[in-house]
Order: structure tokens, then C-alpha cells, then sequence
């Protein structure tokens, strides 16, 4: 079974790399797994301050990806798998890709303007290396190019 990988925060150019990977999975008997991302604090306080700060961090990302994941089961009847890590990006989704060689594809959003972002930079430098295709959703598509592109 094809496994599509998504890299979910709250952006616009998430929730459209999102939809063309449940379509995609859709089209093709596969599933979906969500990644959602934590950065590590760049700052020290006091021990219980420091651990409120991390814990806040990590329940909003798994309230965005669990949100993003209902959104996903009520248009296509399928949850997805859900996992939140914390860690520099390129590094938690490399090892993600390792401990899942069930991953036929890593789908990423691009923003509709500007330079592209660190992931995307990275992974479209390093996509030789890649155990799986990197696929780069870009995003000024409507859902209605989506659609027709994973139809």
C-alpha cells in the first residue's frame, strides 16, 4: 500500500500538499501520514517554565495535525496516521523516512510566492538520495487543479 508522507503545520501551502496527498491516496488504494513538526526552543528558563513552553508547543501541533486528520476522515472516510516529533525538520523527517520504508512519497507545499522554504530547499537538493519520490505541490493551485492532477 502506497503511503503518502505530509508535513503539516498552519500554513495554506500544508493544507493543499494535504489534499493532493489524500486524492493521491485516494486514487490509489494508499494512506496518509501526517507529520507535524516542533522546533526545538532556542531559549532556557527556569525547569517547569521551559517544560510548560515545550508541552504548549507540542499540543499545538497535534491539535493542528489532529484537526488537519478530521478534516481528511470526513471528506475521504480514512484517518490518517498521526505522528508529532520534535527536532531540527530535515533531520526528524529523515529519520522518519527510515523507521517507515513504507513511505512511497514525501509531499511537500510550496509557498505561491517568495523562495521556497528550508524543506523544500533541502529535500529538492537531496532528492537523489531519497528512499522515495519528493513531491512539491505548488501553491497558487487551486483545489480544483488538485483534483484534476490526482484524479
Amino acid at each position: 500500500m502506497r503511503v503518502y508522507l505530509v508535513i503539516m503545520d498552519d500554513t495554506d501551502e500544508a493544507r493543499k500538499a494535504l489534499r493532493f496527498a489524500s486524492r493521491r491516496a485516494l486514487a490509489t488504494g494508499g494512506s496518509v501520514h501526517i507529520l507535524a513538526l516542533v522546533s526545538k526552543q532556542n531559549f532556557n528558563a527556569f525547569g517547569s517554565v521551559q517544560a510548560t513552553i515545550e508541552q504548549e508547543a507540542l499540543d499545538r501541533a497535534e491539535v493542528m495535525a489532529s484537526s488537519a486528520a478530521g478534516n481528511l476522515f470526513s471528506e475521504s472516510g480514512k484517518m490518517p496516521a498521526i505522528s508529532v516529533k520534535t527536532g531540527e525538520g530535515q533531520a526528524v523527517i529523515k529519520e522518519y523516512l527510515a523507521d517507515h520504508p513504507e513511505v512511497a512519497a514525501l509531499v511537500l507545499g510550496a509557498a505561491a510566492d517568495g523562495q521556497a522554504g528550508p524543506l523544500i530547499s533541502h529535500f529538492s537538493a537531496h532528492s537523489g538520495s531519497l528512499p522515495c519520490p519528493l513531491y512539491i505541490v505548488p501553491g497558487n493551485f487551486s483545489n480544483e487543479e488538485i483534483d484534476r492532477l490526482t484524479a
